[in-house]
């Protein structure tokens, strides 16, 4: 479940300054642009839908989620898993267990700080290019193709799609060694919504019965 938020914030949040190898500057240009659009924002409200298919293309789960991002503050709402963040705290929410585990970021950075990933996440060495424009719909779509240098990572291939006109992400679609295949489109982005910081923070009286695993 981690990963799959992760790379959920990561699309919605990609930063085109943290790619480390310029394999094409048309693809650069295009993410360039992407992280300039998003870094004016003051706060954001996507919804995504994340789908996996195996290697023939065969879809074998869907799911919708939403994220909210305010400076280092983000609160992630993903089927039965909620995860707020104030920027110093970290409280990720299982329905199911009726469980909440409290870290500090620090210690949960590596994980799901969607502030650390619009940097860090593609740091190591990815040679990417443009592919060219595709039409999805009304839209015009630009596809970046990433293929990381390190071929011990989990995935082989990476292929972004960006609005071109709206210059936002569109979708990202991981490609796993193992064949299996994980797909984020945003449905909508809604920037500079109203985000109070009440919304990042875990109130514990709205969950009657929840476990608290602390891990500060």
């Amino acid at each position: 479940m981690k990963r799959i938020v992760l790379l959920a914030i990561t699309m919605i949040g990609i930063s085109a300054s943290s790619f480390a190898q310029t394999s094409d500057p048309a693809a650069k240009k295009v993410l360039d642009a992407v992280s300039a659009k998003f870094k004016s924002f003051k706060s954001v409200l996507a919804n995504f839908t994340y789908k996996v298919e195996n290697a023939v293309g065969k879809t074998l789960s869907t799911k919708k989620g939403s994220v909210t991002m305010k400076g280092s503050k983000y609160r992630i709402n993903f089927g039965d898993q909620q995860i707020w963040c104030d920027g110093k705290t970290v409280w990720n929410y299982d329905k199911n267990s009726n469980e909440v585990t409290i870290s500090k970021v620090e210690s949960a950075a590596g994980t799901i700080t969607p502030q650390k990933l619009f940097t860090n996440f593609y740091d190591k060495d990815f040679l990417y290019k443009l592919n060219g424009d595709k039409k999805e719909g009304s839209k015009t779509l630009q596809e970046i193709e990433m293929t990381p240098i390190d071929k011990s990572k989990a995935f082989h291939k990476v292929y972004v799609l960006v609005d071109k006109n709206a210059q936002t992400l569109y979708s990202t679609k991981v490609l796993e060694t193992s064949g299996n295949r994980y797909d984020y489109t945003v449905n909508s982005l809604k920037p500079n919504v109203n985000a109070d910081d009440s919304q990042f923070v875990f109130d514990k009286s709205k969950f009657p019965g929840v476990e608290e695993v602390n891990l500060q």
